[in-house]
């Protein structure tokens, strides 16, 4: 009985722990290998998100020291975008928004009182065409050539000139003529007509208001706003027929 439960031999003991094969495990290598791995795991992870804080760190110091010296985040941006070189269409495109704001305030300042007449093409040639026909002689008066013309229908703005002729020293028989010719070309002996630069009536007095010397009817009377034609034709030319050949020359008097 009692050599029965005798503990084995130390010789017993370590055939025991030999392993089939023969080969002996080392003392402690399956601990020391568990260490290793649990080690391992602890730290593998920590040591790269330490690195990763660490940079990140670095890059928020870099940034807020670069928005420091240029400002805000906000006011660096606009900065960069104002100094951002702008093209030549986005110029042009900017002028031309500008000229259009000046247009529309320019023509809600306008106010017309009155719509203009325009001189009737059709009335200066049939005009221009009566003139030609009766036109056919001509005359010199003064080394100024004098055109022969039939005297005008009674009633009519030609017939308020021809009448007012001597009356400004002008002959009928020489001067007539050249004075028909030039206010058919102008206006067609319309009162009322207006060209595009502004000029008015029978003369085309420029601007209109001028005629205000001979009459406060200017606007509406041919006889004041021939009245006023033949005093400025005295003054600036001489006689009606120097008024025409400067007429003829230049396309205006």
């Amino acid at each position: 009985m009692l050599e029965a439960t005798r503990p084995a031999s130390a010789g017993a003991t370590n055939q025991a722990r030999t392993p089939a094969n023969g080969m002996r495990t080392p003392a402690g290598g399956p601990r020391t290998s568990r260490r290793r791995r649990g080690v391992f795991r602890r730290t593998g992870i920590v040591l790269p998100a330490l690195v990763l804080a660490v940079v990140l760190v670095a890059v928020v110091a870099i940034a807020a020291k670069v928005t420091s010296r240029q400002g805000s985040g906000a006011n660096s941006l606009a900065e960069a975008i104002d100094s951002l070189p702008h093209s030549g269409s986005v110029t042009l495109l900017e002028q031309e928004r500008q000229t259009l704001i000046v247009m529309n305030a320019a023509a809600k300042t306008l106010s017309v009182d009155s719509k203009p007449v325009m001189v009737n093409p059709a009335q200066v040639v049939a005009a221009q065409s009566g003139s030609s026909d009766s036109s056919s002689s001509s005359t010199s008066d003064g080394g100024v050539t004098g055109i022969a013309a039939p005297p005008p229908d009674p009633g009519t703005a030609q017939a308020i000139g021809y009448a007012m002729l001597p009356s400004f020293g002008f002959s009928q028989k020489t001067q007539w003529g050249c004075l028909l010719d030039l206010w058919n070309r102008e206006s067609g002996w319309v009162y009322d007509a207006e060209n595009a630069s502004g000029a008015y009536g029978i003369p085309q007095a420029l601007p209109g208001s001028k005629m205000a010397s001979a009459g406060a009817d200017w606007q509406t009377d041919p006889t004041t706003q021939i009245k006023w034609g033949l005093g400025y034709i005295t003054q600036v030319y001489g006689t009606p027929c120097a008024a025409w050949n400067f007429e003829l020359e230049y396309g205006y008097y």
